[in-house]
């Protein structure tokens, strides 16, 4: 049976994407200069944040994922960020590919508060893999790729910043549930606000909070999420 090896190399955000999406490029490699006619892959990728250490400032931002820093030996587990499918065209030997992984920047999923809350260095990444390999000189036959092939990978938070600025440049997100929503659209309208930002800043000065030191925070609602400015984004 073919043995498979996979490597990543690096990664980079999609400016042309819809939304978030960051691309990452795969090393695929076959035992015995094997000819591969496709190779049906399935990628799991978890954050693994016991490989890293944090700053005191990272740690607060850690806190309601994993509680307080003394309880991080219990607490510190896995984390998962994607899960994703990719054909690889046929190969012999090796070959290199993109992995597409869509993300989201809604702060409700754990993975999202987590790139929120580190501010530099690398993220430890594991990519488990498993799939179908068409295979075979002539003719071909049909091989699994085992669970318990995977690769280990430090991605930039750089590269996650870059990302989101590409798509929603100064912007932060809130999901809301609907009827909280409504009550917003009601305030705003009864208001006559022009905008998200000055509605929550309307909301705060009532509340006799200052004015936050950078504006331009968004709000979005469960359904049509909308930047600081009022447009609807992607």
């Amino acid at each position: 049976m073919t043995e498979f090896a996979f490597t990543c190399t690096g990664v980079r955000s999609d400016p042309y994407a819809a939304g978030p999406t960051l691309v990452f490029r795969l090393r695929v490699t076959a035992s015995g200069n094997t000819r591969v006619h496709a190779l049906a892959l399935r990628c799991q990728i978890r954050i693994e944040p016991a490989r890293r250490g944090y700053e005191p400032a990272e740690a607060d931002g850690l806190k309601d994922l994993f509680g307080e820093r003394s309880r991080w030996g219990s607490t510190l587990q896995p984390v998962q960020f994607a899960q994703v499918s990719l054909m690889v065209p046929g190969f012999t030997g090796e070959t290199e590919t993109d992995l597409v992984v869509p993300c989201t920047y809604d702060t409700d999923i754990a993975s999202t508060r987590y790139f929120g809350a580190v501010t530099g260095g690398d993220v430890p990444l594991l990519m488990l893999f498993s799939g179908t390999a068409f295979t075979g000189a002539g003719g071909f036959h049909v091989e699994p790729v085992p669970w318990d092939r995977e690769a280990e990978f430090r991605m930039p938070v750089a590269a996650w910043r870059e990302m989101v600025e590409q798509h929603f440049p100064g912007c932060g997100w809130i999901r809301l549930p609907r009827d909280t929503m409504d009550a917003l659209v009601e305030f705003r309208s009864r208001r006559g606000l022009a905008s998200w930002e000055s509605t929550l800043q309307a909301l705060l000065a009532e509340a006799g909070v200052p004015d936050p030191p950078r504006p331009g925070t968004a709000l979005t609602g469960a359904a049509s999420p909308l930047s600081a400015t009022g447009r609807t984004v992607p």
